[in-house]
């Protein structure tokens, strides 16, 4: 099955032919009046390839968000994150099968090839961005949160944590390259509203300019184009 779903726009983000936006009531929620008692989180959004980490079978797998495992993707950018798990898992100290209970799953940016944006991380390619349990319910902020550090991963940046905040002050708060290493500027930001310690929906904002996959080999016919990113 599918590990993650599109997260549909805000109204003024960048739609591209397959994109959605969101509800209204989610949209006014997010970056409109509000409603006394939501969480909102806006997030950096980053570009590169979504994937997950998954425990199945007491072994932490690589999925892409498709539901695939990434040792059979055609993608390298795919393939190069399993070994990645399969290292990261195996190295002594980091324990990560205690962190993930059979069936759950971390959902990860993987940024070690530039798609749109060309990027000089200040961390390891891999930036937790959300995460679900068993049943498929997703988790809080606060416990992607945990569950990343104790493996040892970044989580992609907070930008706002309280009330609805308009799209031009995230905007803003964004900056031009973000804060990830954003050479070509920053993509836009994610919203995430939070109510009694469970996820009501997310939602997006995607600058005007974003080019989608500039940077990927099977759109240019040339090499792949590596971002540089520091060990971790």
């Amino acid at each position: 099955m599918k590990l993650y779903g599109k997260i549909p726009h805000l109204p003024g983000s960048r739609l591209g032919p397959s994109d959605r936006t969101a509800p209204a009531d989610l949209a006014e929620r997010c970056a409109g009046a509000g409603r006394d008692g939501d969480r909102v989180i806006v997030s950096e959004k980053l570009d590169g390839s979504c994937v997950a980490i998954v425990r199945h079978d007491h072994e932490l797998v690589a999925y892409g968000r498709d539901g695939r495992p990434c040792t059979m993707s055609r993608n390298d950018g795919r393939v190069a994150f399993a070994a990645w798990v399969d290292a990261r898992a195996a190295e002594p100290g980091l324990a990560w099968r205690d962190v993930l209970a059979e069936g759950e799953r971390l959902v990860c940016e993987w940024m070690v090839l530039a798609h749109g944006t060309k990027y000089l991380l200040p961390h390891g390619p891999a930036v937790a961005i959300d995460g679900f349990d068993v049943d498929g319910a997703r988790w809080p902020l606060d416990e992607v949160r945990r569950r990343a550090e104790a493996m040892g991963l970044p989580v992609a940046a907070v930008l706002h944590d309280g009330g609805a905040l308009t799209v031009t002050e995230a905007d803003a708060r964004l900056g031009v390259h973000g804060h990830h290493g954003a050479v070509d500027g920053a993509e836009g930001v994610v919203y995430r509203v939070e109510r009694g310690g469970s996820v009501v929906g997310l939602a997006k904002y995607v600058r005007a300019g974003k080019r989608d996959g500039i940077y990927l080999a099977d759109h240019t016919g040339a090499d792949h184009v590596w971002n540089t990113w520091q060990d971790a």
